[in-house]
């Protein structure tokens, strides 16, 4: 891996502003954060009296690490319960989609109207700004999940964020549960990102060339992740994405690439696709704008299906670029990929001399130091070709990345003959939230949020059991989501069969008692190293009349 571990002495004043080095300091942020670390028992405590907690996650992943836990009885093959779920409501499930499951509207009739109006009445200044918003901002929002179409009511507008806990327009306190979708990782406001941030402004907000924060943080990211020999910043996902996608098709002189349903790689043209009518046959557009030329040469197959994977191989041989799949899929809900998918993957590419893309935008130095990569293909011994990043490499402000294989890389501009630049990727105060971000999460970090993750997610278990509602806890690294359903989860179809107007009144009872959660049944939840004991008995409070609004709605 280049550069070397080995750091340098000498560091700028640019740099002092980001944070402690993590290659010198394993203690990493300040010690604050590391008395919050508990040990792999964290939360015991807490669980006492909620009930026997069903297995969903520990018995799922045979062999590897044991913070990946796919589902074992469907990675031996059918799942008999997984199947029924899937034949009962054939007529309610959507044909496989690229767009975000969370932006597909709640049924009127599912809306939990006595809980909506409730917590409506308490959130007086957010329904002001939403309604200003609406007159200007189409849906009042600049990202549709936010909107609260999936489970109703008036969007939060939040006006303040401090370790676990942020507050809305209306003065109210949530638990958060949500993080800014990921890259709060170390919570709200953490002194070091501050400390780096204001640092960086002092010194200018942009300047349009090269600065030493962008060559730090790719070293960074180049040290923690072994396939990424050189990376290339961005200022989103999305742009990630596209990019890598668009590299692949340029080092391999090939058109087609090859995603799966269900799974999200940001508002690309070409990646909001649905499937076809079979298995390898070209998709069809997602999404209004999207012309049947962009996606035509997009083969959507399902999640975790290698055979399918295998049959598009043999249809096109020598004919597509690129694989590109979530390193773990959590745009559906968190959907891990099945032992062995993602090495599978990793095979098929390289004998037909195609690039496999892992999009760790969401997992990427979250799921664990190393991503979600550090948990499986480091085990494994795969590499991807290439890798995108976000969320947490960014420490709450907009960056991506896109990296891999050196020689891949090289056919960048302005080194190679493939077109990308930005105007503001590699930004002082971007890099510099970012930098100080990873530095600050040390593997105790790790440890805690992987204690918590577990914690909460067994507590929601628990407590939904008890009330009679079918759940599902799946879990990726720190990553973890509850599917309303009693059936294992492990593609587009069967997130789908959950229960949506459930989930809705659970979500309204925990909103009402100060829990945030993602606004929507197909979202991962977040946990933050912030998340203390308080944070945690405010969460296990909240829960036993969610789960009793649930099982109210199932009657």
């Amino acid at each position: 891996m280049s550069p070397a571990d080995e750091p340098t002495t000498d560091r700028s004043p640019e740099l002092d502003a980001m944070g402690p080095d993590s290659s010198t300091d394993p203690s990493g942020s300040d010690t604050g954060l590391g008395d919050l670390v508990d040990d792999a028992t964290a939360g015991e405590d807490l669980a006492a009296g909620a009930g026997d907690v069903p297995p969903p996650a520990d018995d799922l992943a045979a062999g590897g690490d044991d913070r990946i836990e796919p589902v074992d009885d469907l990675a031996a093959g059918a799942d008999a319960g997984a199947e029924d779920a899937v034949d009962d409501t054939d007529a309610h499930v959507a044909p496989a989609s690229s767009a975000p499951v969370e932006d597909t509207p709640l049924d009127p009739q599912d809306v939990p109207e006595a809980a909506v109006a409730a917590e409506m009445a308490d959130a007086p200044a957010s329904q002001a700004l939403f309604d200003r918003a609406l007159a200007v901002i189409p849906g009042g929002v600049n990202s549709p999940v936010r909107a609260f179409r999936s489970v109703g009511g008036t969007p939060r507008f939040m006006v303040s964020g401090t370790g676990p806990r942020i507050t809305d327009a209306d003065g109210r306190e949530y638990v958060d549960l949500v993080g800014s979708w990921g890259p709060m990782i170390l919570g709200h406001a953490h002194p070091d990102v501050r400390a780096a941030v204001d640092t960086a402004v002092s010194r200018g907000l942009s300047f349009g060339t090269p600065g030493e924060g962008e060559v730090a943080l790719a070293e960074e990211i180049v040290r923690r992740v072994d396939p990424v020999e050189r990376v290339r910043l961005v200022s989103s996902g999305t742009e990630a994405t596209m990019s890598a996608m668009r590299l692949a098709r340029g080092f391999t002189g090939r058109s087609k690439v090859v995603k799966f349903a269900g799974c999200y790689h940001g508002h690309v043209d070409a990646l909001l696709a649905s499937a076809g009518s079979g298995i390898a046959t070209f998709a069809l557009p997602d999404s209004a704008g999207v012309t049947a030329a962009t996606t035509a040469e997009v083969i959507v197959l399902p999640y975790n299906d290698l055979d399918a994977v295998r049959a598009a191989f043999a249809a096109h041989p020598g004919e597509i670029a690129a694989v590109i799949t979530e390193a773990a899929a959590a745009n559906m809900g968190v959907v891990p990929p099945l032992p062995g998918f993602n090495a599978g993957l990793a095979e098929i590419t390289h004998a037909d001399g195609a690039l496999l893309i892992t999009d760790e935008v969401m997992t990427g130095f979250r799921a664990s130091r190393a991503g979600m990569w550090g948990l499986d293909g480091a085990q494994e011994g795969w590499r991807p070709d290439l890798m995108t990043f976000g969320k947490v490499i960014g420490g709450g402000l907009p960056v991506g990345a896109f990296g891999g294989r050196a020689d891949i890389m090289a056919h960048l501009a302005p080194e190679g003959p493939v077109y990308q630049a930005g105007t503001l990727s590699g930004n002082p105060i971007a890099t510099a939230a970012g930098l100080a971000t990873l530095r600050g999460c040390t593997d105790e970090i790790y440890a805690h949020l992987d204690a918590t993750a577990r914690t909460v997610g067994e507590l929601v278990a628990a407590a939904l059991t008890q009330a009679g509602v079918p759940n599902r806890l799946q879990r990726a690294g720190t990553l973890f989501s509850v599917f309303f359903t009693d059936a294992a989860v492990t593609d587009y179809d069967l997130a789908r069969t959950q229960s949506t107007a459930a989930f809705a009144a659970f979500f309204h009872s925990m909103l009402r008692d100060g829990v945030y959660l993602p606004p929507s049944a197909f979202e991962a939840w977040f946990v933050s190293a912030a998340h203390d004991d308080a944070a945690l008995e405010r969460i296990e409070a909240a829960l036993p009349a969610a789960a009793r609004a649930a099982a109210a709605v199932l009657g």
